[in-house]
């Protein structure tokens, strides 16, 4: 099932709440554009894709949820409904890239603002529609890399919880393993919310394949020691020069792989791909609650003492040297990526 959808009886969004994940499987409806920006922001729907195909799905809710009786002012509300939803989570280069199409799609849209409405959603659902298509694409593409045998480090959730459907690097270690692949992963808990031993490793127990969770600190042992020979991790943005913001710990994940010789993908549909920023200290890097470090509890108890402080950085920024290709739906893109990026993501590189 798809992890974002439009129900159309309703005229509402449908998500898989990921925060109860795997304790509880659970179907959630919301009714208005504020509502998608809480969940974003809250994190019921995360990863990249799954939150360009929500955002976009927020302009149809405002859309729909509008009294404008007239074109330009339903416009108007739909450019301060982009805004709440863009800064809900702006790291996610998906996030802006879905707004700003479906607003480009309804500036262009001529008639009566039900016809406006009716064009938002169809842009919405092509985005969606969209995404799935690309993924799959992007999955057979990076399966080729993917060595019978393999161990793979893989960083946060990267598959069909992080998207509409299917996902980006688990969804190729998913299509290596369904073309009969023997493979094993090693799934980083990923602190602070642990979307690895969570989510990831949830997903990997429905599609079979054989994996361990490993402390997010142990990964350079594996590394160092032979156990794996792969890194694969998604991105929520990836700018001209081919640096690339994920989530935390993706950066020191790097650095350990290129010092052991360990090839380092990171896979990404095209809509990731950020060529207005030039390189990664332009990226916006999201800070996030430092509760969700201090409430951590062991054993029934807190870990840290009362009054203790924390920062909670979401995402940091692995230099383009340390990546050794970008997985794309368009094909795998290796150095130099200021000019290889720019090749694959606009026709005849201009």
């Amino acid at each position: 099932m798809r992890t974002v959808d439009w129900d159309e009886n309703l005229r509402c969004v449908r998500m898989i709440d990921q925060r109860i994940l795997p304790g509880e499987f659970k179907i959630i409806s919301l009714y208005t554009h504020q509502e998608l920006a809480g969940a974003i922001q809250d994190m019921v729907v995360r990863g990249a894709p799954a939150i360009g195909a929500t955002a976009a799905y927020g302009l149809a809710l405002a859309a729909f949820r509008s009294n404008a009786t007239q074109r330009d002012e339903l416009l108007r509300e739909l450019s301060l409904a982009a805004e709440v939803l863009y800064n809900a989570r702006p790291t996610a280069f998906n996030l802006n890239w879905a707004l700003q199409r479906v607003l480009g799609i309804a500036g262009e849209t001529q008639g009566t603002a039900d016809e406006l409405r009716g064009g938002v959603l169809f842009e919405a659902q092509r985005i969606a529609d969209e995404d799935i298509a690309i993924n799959q694409r992007m999955a057979r593409v990076g399966a080729a890399v993917i060595d019978d045998g393999d161990t793979i480090i893989h960083h946060c959730n990267t598959g069909a919880l992080a998207a509409v459907d299917w996902g980006t690097a688990l969804g190729v270690i998913r299509m290596a393993h369904e073309t009969g692949k023997q493979l094993h992963v090693l799934v980083d808990e990923t602190r602070p919310r642990l979307q690895g031993a969570r989510l990831t490793a949830w997903e990997l127990e429905q599609y079979g394949i054989s994996y361990d969770i490993i402390s997010d600190s142990s990964a350079g042992h594996f590394l160092s020691t032979g156990q794996a020979q792969k890194v694969l991790f998604g991105a929520d943005r990836v700018v001209a020069n081919g640096d690339v913001a994920n989530k935390i710990g993706t950066y020191m994940l790097s650095l350990a792989a290129q010092d052991n010789g360990i090839p380092v993908y990171c896979v990404v549909p095209t809509s990731t791909i950020d060529l207005s920023l030039g390189d990664g200290s332009l990226i916006p890097i999201e800070e996030r609650a430092p509760d969700e470090v201090l409430d951590l509890e062991f054993h029934g108890h807190r870990v840290s003492p009362p009054g203790a402080h924390a920062r909670n950085p979401a995402f940091d920024v692995t230099p383009n040297r340390l990546v050794t290709a970008f997985i794309t739906e368009n094909g795998i893109i290796y150095p130099p990526y200021e000019t290889n990026l720019r090749k694959i993501v606009l026709p005849g590189g201009n």
